[in-house]
């Protein structure tokens, strides 16, 4: 099966899209601006829908806003913790949707700046960035097809442009969905803090056990590693760290796909 991978970027987005249609990425592109458009235009009109840290209340007739909505009340967290998620999930469910004249893509991945949403029947390999953590550099998960659907986010305090308040060097979350795995790494990781670093660690994970949805969880911090859940397989890392330690999540391939533009 050949693959096709297309990375492109938008003002503050930067995506990636796997998959074995042409079609099913050029859907979810058009889906991406489809999203971002309304979405722009319902924030510049909602700046607290903008610039909130915690859930609001607000109605709207757009998709990409119930769904931010939605799963910022389930995490406790501002609407625009979800957006990276959200847009993923949109332009996954795009690729999936069965319509005249589209066949549903069987390989679909949608990276929007480390969030990631997959529902693939190949095996997909996710290297995770934890920054200076060196207990992490060489960790990866294998996403299998038993997996699937699954969204996946990571939240740094160390790591990324994303506003953090606690203190993790990365919370990873695998949840049913990459908007709620993006609300909750930014909500674990806020409970990333203190000087007792197991005990925030502890703390945290056990706060993912109050929101349903997650499968899973793991949190560095320091010299400290927690999980709670079921992890996906982990593999080690082969490589060149500078070429795979270049965003928050990356997407590891067996060197299989061509670019697409």
């Amino acid at each position: 099966m050949k693959i096709y991978k297309n990375h492109f970027s938008e003002k503050e987005s930067d995506l990636t899209i796997i998959s074995e249609s042409k079609n099913a990425i050029l859907k979810a592109k058009q889906t991406f601006f489809y999203h971002r458009e309304l979405l722009e235009k319902f924030a510049t009109k909602n700046q607290n829908f903008l610039k909130s840290f915690n859930p609001i209340t607000v109605s709207s007739p757009y998709e990409i806003i119930q769904l931010m909505i939605r799963y910022s009340k389930i995490c406790n967290v501002g609407p625009m913790a979800t957006v990276a998620g959200a847009l993923a999930d949109l332009m996954l469910n795009a690729m999936k949707e069965s319509e005249k004249n589209f066949i549903p893509a069987r390989v679909a991945l949608v990276e929007n700046g480390g969030e990631i949403a997959i529902d693939s029947e190949k095996l997909m390999r996710i290297a995770l960035y934890a920054g200076e953590n060196k207990l992490n550099l060489n960790i990866g998960f294998l996403i299998e097809k038993k997996d699937c659907p699954i969204g996946i986010a990571t939240s740094s305090a160390t790591v990324g442009h994303a506003i953090s308040l606690g203190q993790a060097d990365a919370v990873t979350i695998f949840a049913e969905n990459a908007t709620l795995a993006d609300g909750a790494a930014t909500r674990i990781a806020n409970l990333v803090k203190g000087d007792d670093v197991e005990k925030s660690i502890k703390t945290a994970l056990d706060a993912t056990e109050d929101i349903p949805g997650i499968r899973a969880a793991l949190i560095s911090r320091g010299n400290k590693v927690g999980q709670i859940g079921n992890l996906p397989k982990i593999f080690k890392i082969i490589g060149n760290k500078d070429q795979i330690l270049k965003a928050k999540l990356d997407t590891i391939l067996p060197g299989d796909y061509e670019v697409f533009k």
